[in-house]
């Protein structure tokens, strides 16, 4: 599409088997100029795929107490200072906020954070929480003001779905000294937990409007460590859905090894839950 000159196309992000058509469409000589521009009024009416269900503070916390949850309430201030402060420590969050995203990804709400700082986070994240193989790669979420700093990207990316380079200044030199998949564990950037192999990043932007207290924890995260970059990966284990509802979102939480669930404005510590680390663990 970009090599016809459609430079501002909108990918949907539950993609189905019509993409190569439109593709096919764009090179393919016809009658109508596809380079033309076209009127189509709102870019965007998705409402970033939050389309989902949402659970009041009230429900949240009926929820966890239903569950015997051992859980602290923070004001907003309080939860951004002491979430930035276990980023910080490389300790991988649990995010449960709001609607529900609508689609094959977490987007900032029903997302597991991690510091993409650490060239231990991929591994870490696969291993002791998603049950899957250490070299799995995960998305960099970042303020979209903020984006072409980090990576080669001129536009938006709100849906997880754009592949850039990171920048050449970030990225570090790769001895070649390591073959095959030990290759994979080789940090290659600056924020190593969500650079590929090939340098780049499958990016998601993030703007105060649609997504504000994760722009503001991404805000405060910047302030507090220089990097404006964070790991987002879904809210799930393999070959399970994404977490709707907080009792799904605690369950997800206590059989991991994550280290801490931020649902709505509670705080929880999984060493603190009823039979602490004894409940983790891949389930049969």
């Amino acid at each position: 599409m970009r090599t016809q000159g459609s430079e501002d196309s909108f990918p949907s992000d539950r993609n189905g088997g019509t993409g190569p058509q439109q593709g096919f469409k764009a090179l393919i000589p016809g009658p109508e100029d596809v380079t033309a521009p076209r009127k189509t009024g709102v870019r965007d009416r998705m409402h970033g795929a939050l389309l989902g269900p949402q659970f009041s503070a009230e429900e949240t916390r009926g929820a966890l107490d239903a569950l015997g949850a051992i859980y602290q309430t923070r004001t907003d201030d309080e939860l951004m200072a002491r979430v930035v402060e276990l980023l910080r420590e490389g300790k991988v969050v649990g995010w449960f906020q709001g609607r529900m995203e609508f689609g094959p990804r977490a987007l900032g709400n029903r997302s597991i954070l991690g510091d993409a700082r650490s060239p231990s986070m991929q591994s870490i994240i696969n291993l002791k929480i998603k049950f899957r193989e250490s070299f799995r790669p995960f998305a960099p979420v970042v303020r979209l003001e903020r984006a072409s700093d980090y990576f080669e990207l001129d536009d938006e990316s709100p849906y997880m779905l754009l592949v850039a380079p990171v920048k050449k200044a970030l990225c570090l030199p790769v001895t070649g000294a390591l073959k095959g998949f030990d290759r994979l564990s080789e940090a290659r950037s600056t924020i190593p937990a969500v650079t590929h192999v090939d340098f780049s990043a499958r990016i998601q932007t993030v703007t105060r409007e649609q997504h504000p207290l994760l722009y503001r924890l991404l805000e405060k995260f910047e302030e507090a460590t220089g990097c404006g970059v964070l790991v987002n990966t879904s809210f799930n284990v393999r070959d399970e859905p994404i977490v709707c509802t907080p009792d799904d979102a605690y369950r997800c939480f206590v059989r991991t090894e994550m280290d801490y669930l931020v649902a709505g404005n509670c705080l929880l510590e999984r060493t603190a839950q009823p039979g602490g680390a004894a409940n983790s663990g891949k389930s049969e």
